[in-house]
């Protein structure tokens, strides 16, 4: 289940580029540069050294330029830690200067920890021996993370609401930030609603999520578990109707093809229809992480076929 809830955490990021400005701006006080929009680098920091370095997210701010391509104006590592790790103090000042070279411009590393003694952990400075060069980390943990219980703010940031979940749902609050949340996913369409659905479950622990269960509103069940439950406990649900496990198909299918969109990689004909035609579930789960970091589409079908 921990492989689970940490790529949860880090494709909600894929599927909103902009949370990182939101907790860096809203929560960590962190001024951006100006930008049009944000989107997915590859998170390969490999360098000229045999050990292959990835970041679990890489978020690039670019401004548009007349007869230009648009230029990077920062970039953003986003690292989800949900537990103590010693070769960080190693491996992140090295993502930071080889994305830097890379891009050729400012570099963030925004560390998100739902659990507070490894966000206190993280946040930590790190000396790098030369004088005076010290990193320290930005860390988004509960205390940075808002606190949402509102159904009408929640569905103003769908993403921050989850995020809010996934931070504070062992806290007292955490019924109500749940019950929150699900009532903004109703207003949305089933397939995105689903899929946000299923990510906070798999993020939190099955602990947590036992205890939180008892204290949902019926109808706030009753959704969850037509879109999650079984969904998560069981990998892909056994017994759904035909036409249920077609649109779960059509939703990962469509995301896989938004994030590469939202990387500027084109996606041909052809392989637009394979995508939406594949309904196995773990290629196309295989497809969707894989879409975040690949060089072209081509490419996405060649790692995974």
């Amino acid at each position: 289940m921990a492989l689970a809830e940490h790529e949860a955490l880090v494709r909600l990021f894929c599927e909103r580029p902009d949370l990182a400005a939101d907790l860096l701006t809203r929560s960590l006080r962190v001024q951006l540069p100006d930008y049009d929009y944000a989107g997915l680098e590859s998170a390969d920091l490999t360098q000229v050294t045999p050990t292959e370095r990835r970041a679990d997210s890489v978020i690039v701010f670019r401004r548009k330029r007349p007869e230009a391509d648009p230029q990077p104006v920062l970039a953003v590592i986003v690292e989800v830690q949900r537990r103590q790790d010693p070769g960080k103090i190693w491996s992140w000042p090295m993502y930071l200067v080889s994305l830097r070279t890379r891009l050729e411009c400012p570099v963030i590393l925004l560390v998100v920890c739902p659990e507070a003694s490894v966000a206190r952990w993280c946040a930590r400075p790190i000396e790098l021996g030369h004088p005076g060069l010290v990193l320290k980390p930005l860390v988004a943990g509960p205390n940075e993370v808002p606190v949402i219980t509102d159904p009408g703010q929640a569905a103003e940031d769908i993403e921050l609401a989850v995020l809010s979940a996934i931070h504070h749902a062992a806290t007292p609050e955490g019924p109500d930030i749940l019950n929150a949340l699900f009532a903004a996913l109703h207003n949305l369409d089933r397939d995105l609603g689903g899929m946000y659905a299923d990510m906070v479950r798999a993020a939190l622990p099955r602990e947590v999520w036992d205890h939180l269960e008892e204290h949902l509103k019926t109808e706030t069940y009753e959704y969850l578990s037509d879109w999650a439950r079984e969904n998560i406990a069981k990998g892909k649900a056994e017994g759904r109707a035909e036409g249920k496990a077609e649109g779960k198909a059509e939703g990962q299918a469509e995301a896989i093809l938004t994030v590469l969109s939202a990387r500027g990689l084109e996606v041909p004909e052809d392989i637009s229809e394979k995508i939406r035609k594949c309904h196995d579930f773990d290629r196309l789960a295989a497809w969707l992480r894989a879409a975040a970091t690949v060089d072209s589409s081509d490419a996405l079908l060649d790692d995974i076929s």
